[in-house]
């Protein structure tokens, strides 16, 4: 095997050898193990699976959690002579088609999906009559409810690999802890020996902790980035610097100051600009156009340009682990990079708030349990099921998405809902011809099939909207002869023929309003302190993003040597210092003391809420309670903020500088 694997790197890859780290995870998947790869960034994961797909009999699976890293990756893959491709939101009905084609032939060897698409009926459908030799989990610690960047979704995947009977899975990641890495493992039955860490620290990048203070942080980042211009010009190289900020309107004001002040281009870039704009500058960026982008961590993923000799963090990351990703961007190329802090604990704040916004409340909680059991229906098995669309449920129990989807995850670890499957409850199709021309493509049996579904369907100017339950009815009425003859449930023969009918052109075929459904243990669902259990949990949680960003913190503000600190975190000895920090270097500054918590003497909290309150009330009928009151006066937005128009309102976000806890405290 081994005579093959390095065949193969040669031929496709141009390489001699493997990097530490990469061989040990290449040869446990080639002989048919399960394996994680926890290297740091930059440090080659992705030919951990690249090489060995080469080599599988059937199709590498990829889960990644951004569009941008998945299309990059293809894109090298293609450059090597790899067929590999996404289905992604992206593309078109026909590049779609191409791809699923290509999937089913066996031509494409890998493919790359979000999370997300697994929920995805239609994609489930079509990839569980394909074989899967190995399922990758790109960014595998968001499987960890305890790490820094959960995503439930996630915890599904051991569930799809059972689905589509995936016997080999390959997790990659930058940034786990034990903790985390134990969780990892205990998912997808991953042997230890087959975890293989090859250390965090990075050598070549010097970590420089010089706290500043927030009037001063503009020039001081200019003279880095003014001193990296001159440097490279000397040696005349091109150069590429991220600064990190934490809010987008920062990214947006220090952007503007620094273009003042350097003779190189300096763009803004965070979440809130359209994806065409986000994408140019992106694009602008890798080429060297843009040398210099001021960014909030929505950039970043997927960045894979090897000159950055900069990183400077102008706000706080928001965790060891977001910083450990944040400074990966730089020296890709193993040359020195400076990783510069400019941070101090003023944004402290800041940080603080985002996490207490997060942990939904109990009313909120209470009332996804009374809508759970109100909405509980029968199957056909007498099982209690519950059907749910995710935005409207958020928006109506004002809890944020990604909590939501926790709090559902954590019904189903606690076996209260078992997670069924997921469909589009509504399917519409546009003809590309005439009824006829459709019909007369098939046998009469088929023909008649096909009629009963476009009777039944609501028709529009262009468009048929799929009616299952007047399907149902008339195939039970004898609207089908043939339809004894298979015992396919016609929703699913139906979006059968539709999908069919789609790939041969036949048709245009739309599909939305994502539903899960869930089985549910009613007994269980009426467990007294369940919504007060739940959250208990969230709180927890919430005290835990507390602790890691004081963890963060504590990193920078000893005298100790930052790098080894840094490794010493994700449980790796350095067994010495690396004598280029600004610890080392003799350049340790103390970190000045916390400022007293923002005075709110003489401010009216209640006429600066009197607005939410008069806004929650003609909305919804009730008072806001004090929860939603601090968050509004922090300025963290919720979903009935939405509604009532938050941001318009006076008082929003006037008291974003005060610590959540503080501002709470004086409206109880």
């Amino acid at each position: 095997m081994e005579a093959n694997w390095q065949q193969s790197l040669q031929q496709f890859f141009g390489f001699d050898g493997l990097r530490p780290g990469q061989q040990p995870v290449v040869e446990a998947i080639l002989d048919g193990r399960s394996a994680a790869a926890i290297f740091p960034t930059g440090s080659g994961k992705s030919l951990c699976y690249q090489l060995p797909a080469l080599m599988l009999p059937h199709l590498t699976l990829v889960i990644s959690p951004l569009l941008a890293l998945m299309q990059d990756q293809v894109q090298f893959l293609k450059s090597k002579g790899i067929a590999a491709a996404t289905i992604d939101s992206s593309q078109s009905r026909d590049e779609t088609q191409e791809v699923m084609n290509g999937v089913r032939s066996g031509t494409i060897k890998i493919l790359m999906v979000s999370v997300e698409r697994l929920k995805n009926e239609r994609f489930r459908q079509f990839i569980s009559q394909v074989p899967i030799s190995l399922l990758v989990v790109d960014e595998a610690h968001c499987i960890s409810e305890w790490g820094h960047n959960f995503r439930p979704d996630y915890l599904k995947l051991p569930d799809y690999c059972r689905e589509f009977d995936v016997e080999q899975v390959l997790l990659l990641t930058a940034t786990a802890t034990q903790a985390v890495i134990d969780d990892m493992q205990k998912h997808f039955a991953i042997a230890s020996d087959d975890v293989v860490t090859t250390g965090f620290h990075r050598p070549n990048l010097r970590l420089l902790v010089q706290p500043t203070v927030e009037s001063e942080r503009t020039q001081k980042c200019a003279r880095w980035l003014n001193h990296l211009a001159e440097k490279s010009a000397q040696k005349q190289q091109d150069f590429a610097a991220i600064v990190y900020v934490t809010l987008q309107n920062t990214a947006e004001h220090v952007a503007e100051a620094l273009a003042r002040q350097l003779s190189f281009p300096v763009r803004a870039y965070h979440a809130g600009l359209p994806a065409e704009q986000r994408d140019q500058i992106q694009r602008q960026f890798m080429s060297g156009e843009i040398p210099v982008i001021v960014a909030t961590i929505a950039f970043g993923m997927g960045v894979d340009k090897s000159n950055i000799r900069q990183v400077i963090h102008y706000d706080l990351p928001k965790s060891v682990e977001n910083y450990s990703q944040e400074i990966g961007r730089a020296g890709r190329d193993g040359k020195p990079s400076d990783c510069v802090m400019l941070a101090d604990q003023s944004g402290l704040t800041v940080l603080e708030n985002f996490v207490y916004g997060d942990a939904p409340e109990l009313s909120g909680i209470e009332q996804v349990i009374q809508t759970i059991q109100q909405q509980l229906q029968t199957d056909h098995q007498g099982s209690a099921q519950w059907e749910v669309l995710m935005t409207p449920l958020s928006s109506a129990t004002n809890i944020r998405m990604l909590p939501l989807k926790t709090l559902l995850v954590n019904l189903e670890m606690q076996a209260v809902l078992t997670s069924q499957y997921s469909y589009f409850a509504e399917y519409r199709y546009k003809l590309q011809g005439s009824e006829a021309e459709l019909l007369g493509h098939f046998d009469p049996q088929r023909q008649q099939f096909l009629k009963t579904l476009l009777n039944t369907s609501k028709q529009g100017r262009s468009w048929y909207t799929l009616d299952t339950e007047k399907l149902e009815q008339a195939l039970a009425n004898g609207g089908d002869a043939g339809s004894q003859s298979t015992a396919e449930p016609p929703r699913v023969r139906a979006l059968k023929a539709l999908e069919f009918c789609q790939e041969r052109g036949w048709l245009q075929l739309e599909s939305k309003q994502m539903t899960d459904v869930y089985r549910v243990d009613a007994n269980k669902l009426a467990t007294p302190q369940l919504a007060t259990n739940l959250h208990q949990h969230f709180l927890d949680k919430q005290q835990n993003e507390i602790q890691r960003i004081h963890k963060m913190l504590d990193l920078f503000r000893q005298p100790q040597c930052v790098s080894r600190r840094l490794a010493h975190y994700f449980g790796e000895n350095m067994g010495h210092d690396c004598g280029i920090c600004s610890v080392c270097r003799g350049q340790f500054q103390s970190w000045p003391e916390a400022s007293a918590d923002a005075s709110l003497a003489g401010i009216d909290l209640a006429a600066m809420v009197a607005p939410l309150n008069q806004a929650v009330q003609q909305q919804f009928g009730v008072l806001p309670s004090v929860e939603l009151q601090t968050r509004f006066l922090c300025g963290i937005h919720v979903p009935w903020f939405t509604k009532v128009k938050a941001r318009s309102l006076a008082g929003f976000g006037k008291l974003e500088q005060v610590p959540y806890e503080v501002v709470k405290a004086q409206l109880v």
